[in-house]
Parts: C-alpha cells; structure tokens; sequence
C-alpha cells in the first residue's frame, strides 16, 4: 500500500512537471487577441470569472444558436421523479447540432479560451439544462469545484432573465492574498473530506464569509466564463426554474478526460425527430 502511494504522488509530481513544461513551451503559440478579449483573459487568470453579454460578444452565428437554445429549454418538463424531495436538473446534449456547434468553434472564443488555458484546447460540447425549484442544497448546489482538467473553462448562457428566485450562478474570485490562499486550502481541504460532492453555505461561511461571494443574478443573453476547476461556485437554491446553456472546454489533453464525454455522448438525452424539425423552422 505504502508502494502504491509513493508511486501515485511520484506519477502525479511527473505529470505536473510535464504539464508545466507543455505551458512553457507552447507560449510563443499563443494567439494575439484585442485588447478587448485580452481583459476577459485577464479577468479569468485574476479572478477565474469574467461576465459579458451574447450582444457585447457579437458573434456572428449567435441568433440560430439562440433561437434553438430557448426553444430546446422551453421543450423541457419537470422530472417525474423526484429523488429525497430533490428536483433532478433535466439536460439535453446537443453538441451535434450545427448551431451550437458552430457557436462554441467561433475563433473569437477559441482564441481568447486558449489564452486562458495555455495549452491547444478541445471544445468538448453543448449541454442546454433547466433546473428546478429546489429549497434543499444538493448536488451542484452544494459549493464544489469541477475536476476535468487543470484548467478548463464553462461558458455559461443564460437563456431568459435571471433573477435570486432562479438560483443564479455563485463563485468565490481567485485568492489575491496570503489570507485568502489560506482560506481556499482550508475549503479543499473540506471538499475532500466530502468525497468531492461539495459543502453547504454553512460550512463555506465558516471558513470564507458571505460578503465575499459574488452572486451572478442576469438579462436574458449574459454569458458568463467561467473556469470551474480553480473557482469555488455553485448554484443558488431556487423558487423558480432556471434556463442555461453551457459550453464546455478543456485543453486538448485533459487530466480526466472519462469526465469529458458526458458533454457529447449519451449520457443526456439527445434531441431528434419532431423536435429538431420543430426546433429548426424556428430558426429559419
């Protein structure tokens, strides 16, 4: 037992030397952005957040994507099934679908992604959710963080207006400061302790007070980066249901790539039939 876990701490000091080395050579790779896109990817190093709007983004192929988005989220019912009196969030997996496709490939967002990530990325899907009203704090509503890559961003869209009756998405900035570091060490430590299924607002006031959370409340259309590996964040218990879109990316070589493929396999219902034609016309 002693063996195998020097051997892991001994692979796992060898793949993070490996990782830094990847960062540093691939530096003079990196895409030259505007100064515009350069602040979201400053944003994200300082604070691993960065809030903007589809309008402020203005990608070209934003209106077939979020008609198609809106319409998917309006098709979605509440779950039959109820697990402990906790509403399970019902997700459609629509990587495959060319709006959304083309949407999350647009260069603008793969440029300023990679700057982020420093490394060749891999976009890795589309899921549209709706989560339901829910007075109990489980799952991803528990304070967690993501565990896919070692950077990894989530863009996340909101696809009507959200307000604290929604749930709205909550994170903790990056560390700026001694203190700071420390309590975020303290709240890994927790997470751990949890089997990494996530703490409770009572727990995470314990260690970092409510002040310094930052609540995510928006218009219809806001787009939020995020980078969920390195960001404490959660989403808010709801009276009301809450519609989003998200976009998922990792580097090209992900630490935990088994955690990559729920966002393009089958995992999630896959729209087809009427509902793509239907969805479609709208479009057009």
């Amino acid at each position: 037992m002693m063996i195998n876990t020097w051997q892991d701490q001994l692979n796992a000091f060898t793949e993070d030397i490996n990782y830094r080395v990847s960062v540093a050579k691939y530096k003079k790779h990196l895409p030259v952005l505007s100064p515009k896109d350069k602040l979201i990817a400053e944003t994200l190093k300082q604070q691993g957040v960065y809030i903007t709007s589809l309008t402020d983004l203005g990608m070209p192929s934003t209106t077939q994507m979020w008609v198609s988005a809106t319409g998917y989220a309006g098709m979605i019912s509440a779950p039959r099934n109820v697990e402990s009196g906790y509403s399970l969030p019902q997700i459609y997996t629509v990587t495959d679908l060319p709006e959304f496709f083309t949407w999350g490939i647009e260069s603008r967002l793969r440029n300023i992604i990679e700057s982020y990530i420093e490394l060749p990325i891999a976009f890795h899907g589309v899921h549209v959710r709706k989560d339901f009203p829910n007075e109990q704090q489980l799952q991803t509503l528990l304070w967690h963080k993501d565990s896919e890559d070692r950077r990894m961003i989530k863009i996340i869209v909101y696809l009507h207006d959200v307000g604290e009756e929604h749930g709205p998405f909550e994170y903790i900035p990056l560390p700026s400061n001694i203190g700071e570091w420390c309590n975020y060490y303290r709240v890994d430590y927790r997470l751990w302790k949890s089997g990494f299924l996530g703490i409770d607002d009572r727990e995470m006031m314990n260690i970092i007070p409510k002040k310094f959370w930052k609540s995510c409340p928006g218009k219809a259309g806001t787009v939020i980066f995020v980078d969920p590996r390195n960001v404490l964040h959660h989403g808010t218990v709801r009276s009301q249901e809450r519609s989003t879109a998200f976009f998922v990316y990792t580097s090209h070589t992900p630490k935990r790539p088994e955690l990559c493929t729920q966002y393009h396999d089958h995992t999630f219902t896959k729209p087809h039939g009427q509902f793509k034609t239907e969805i479609a016309n709208k479009a057009r």
